[in-house]
């Protein structure tokens, strides 16, 4: 259920039927010539559609302004809030969700630079709300490189990258009509990996960067819809096994 649409005699009624929130996050943030402004906030709201209705989550409106990276920061369209202040505003926003009753909160993020100020609200509220349980889901990690590899998606590529191939083909499925690549648009390649270990390197001008990064000739619709089918049906199995063990374990404590 979409809140927007709850009238003010129905919220003691539709709280208590919610299994969960959904807060989806997005951002303004130039994508690259051939992609939309409002890249992240389409993904983050044409998911939060995808959630499973049986699941029975109540859906809160996409958080559109965020925090941008410095290497996205000066182009153009790209609107970045400061951290401090995107992390007290959805503190609030998930406070307010909290004190109506509804403490499984998920934060559905399509905007890479949201998942530290995701982590930080969500530990931060759970003092304040210890029955809190937040599930903080990035898109994009709901398909897997070894999904996307193994079908042959892309070719020479993982498509992975800001405004790239996978992203946009993504876009492309929930709106077709809002990705524009053209032949002088640039293929990019972005710098190889430094290790097969995780880590965190950030820089204000990466290299094979303007913007975005990707073989974005190769966006597709056919991909994005694979894409798509495959982010959702692993995103509702997370939130299905989430759910179950919320129950279990408030099962176990009485």
């Amino acid at each position: 259920m979409d809140v927007i649409g709850v009238h003010g005699r129905e919220i003691s009624h539709v709280t208590e039927s919610a299994q969960f929130a959904v807060v989806p996050l997005g951002s303004v943030e130039y994508h690259g010539p051939h992609s939309p402004l409002g890249t992240d906030t389409i993904l983050a709201e044409g998911f939060a559609k995808r959630v499973n209705a049986a699941l029975r989550p109540l859906i809160y409106p996409t958080l559109p302004f965020s925090a941008c990276p410095g290497k996205t920061q000066h182009y153009p369209g790209t609107i970045s809030v400061r951290p401090s202040i995107f992390i007290e505003y959805l503190t609030d926003v998930v406070e307010g969700i909290c004190r109506l009753g509804i403490c499984n909160i998920v934060l559905l993020n399509a905007h890479d630079a949201n998942m530290g100020p995701a982590r930080v609200v969500a530990e931060s509220v759970t003092s304040t709300y210890p029955d809190a349980s937040f599930l903080i889901i990035n898109w994009w990690q709901m398909a897997s490189v070894d999904f996307t590899q193994q079908l042959g998606l892309f070719q020479g590529t993982a498509g992975r990258g800001h405004g790239g191939p996978f992203e946009m083909s993504a876009v492309k499925a929930l709106r077709p009509e809002m990705v524009a690549v053209q032949e002088s648009d640039l293929e990019l390649d972005s710098c190889p990996p430094l290790s097969s270990l995780p880590y965190v390197l950030v820089e204000g001008t990466p290299q094979g960067w303007d913007g975005y990064t990707g073989h974005i000739q190769q966006c597709s619709l056919e991909a994005g819809q694979t894409i798509v089918v495959e982010a959702s049906r692993n995103m509702n199995l997370l939130i299905q096994e989430w759910l179950d063990m919320k129950k279990k374990t408030n099962k176990e404590a009485k």
